[in-house]
């Protein structure tokens, strides 16, 4: 065999692998010959949305930045507490509300109580820092799925964002160790279905409190029962009586705090 042919044969044997190499890599890469596999066609998990809440501006961008660090959480809006206005809550499109106390238990109740009444899809993480158990637990009574210390660390509001969104309860444990205590002491005394245990309504009486909720007026009451608008008047006025409400909002919040409204 001539030297050139010699030449030529090494190089064919040489190339020959090569390219066989680079044909299978090709094919790997090439998606249309990619085998679909269980998850094919799924996007990528949907992250929460989160409004924060928090009347100190510095508080409010320092939670945004610490949501959004590492990209496991979607931020869609910021807005003061003082008064926290439901609307841009729910024109966020939000999914979670975070939501820093005020500082006093009945503006946190009233807030919650707004904010469940209006957008009751929209998961309440409040963040604060209950002075006794029984604060603590007329939070869970008024709507909040979630409750965090204010000394939480980033990961800890990371992760009850995602928990709450979830449909699952986050708090700390001692708070979470009242709940237990609760339920364990008080099993005697939880709502029952008699019209005299609930605070002493009637059962009509009863009916107006969700609609009361909802925030429908006393006109939009009275056609869903077929009821003069003074009719409806009439009731809400025994009802404060009854119950020591300062108004119709209070009632909710009562019945919420008993127990008697999810």
């Amino acid at each position: 065999m001539s030297a050139s042919a010699r030449r030529s044969l090494a190089t064919e044997t040489a190339v020959a692998p090569r390219a066989r190499v680079n044909g299978a890599t090709q094919a790997a890469k090439d998606p249309s010959e990619k085998k679909a596999g269980p998850d094919a066609g799924r996007g990528p998990r949907a992250k929460p949305r989160v409004f924060v809440a928090a009347d100190n501006r510095l508080l409010r961008e320092a939670l945004a930045r610490m949501l959004t660090k590492k990209g496991e959480v979607e931020v869609t809006g910021l807005d003061s507490v003082a008064p926290l206005q439901v609307g841009h809550v729910t024109q966020a499109n939000a999914d979670v509300l975070l939501l820093s106390s005020r500082g006093t238990l009945n503006d946190d109740l009233l807030m919650i109580q707004q904010v469940h009444a209006a957008a009751p899809k929209i998961r309440i993480l409040l963040l604060g820092m209950a002075k006794s158990d029984g604060e603590f637990l007329q939070c869970v009574r008024a709507g909040i799925s979630g409750y965090l210390l204010h000394d939480a660390s980033s990961e800890e509001v990371v992760e009850g964002a995602r928990a709450v969104h979830a449909g699952e309860a986050v708090c700390p444990g001692r708070l979470c160790t009242a709940l237990f205590r609760y339920f364990e002491s008080d099993a005697a005394s939880l709502p029952c279905g008699s019209a005299r245990r609930r605070l002493g309504l009637t059962r009509r009486e009863q009916q107006l409190v969700p609609l009361i909720a909802k925030g429908l007026t006393n006109k939009e009451i009275a056609n869903h029962f077929s009821l003069s608008e003074q009719t409806v008047k009439n009731h809400l006025y025994r009802m404060k009586h009854k119950t020591g409400a300062e108004d119709r909002l209070d009632i909710v919040q009562l019945y919420r705090v008993q127990g008697f409204l999810v």
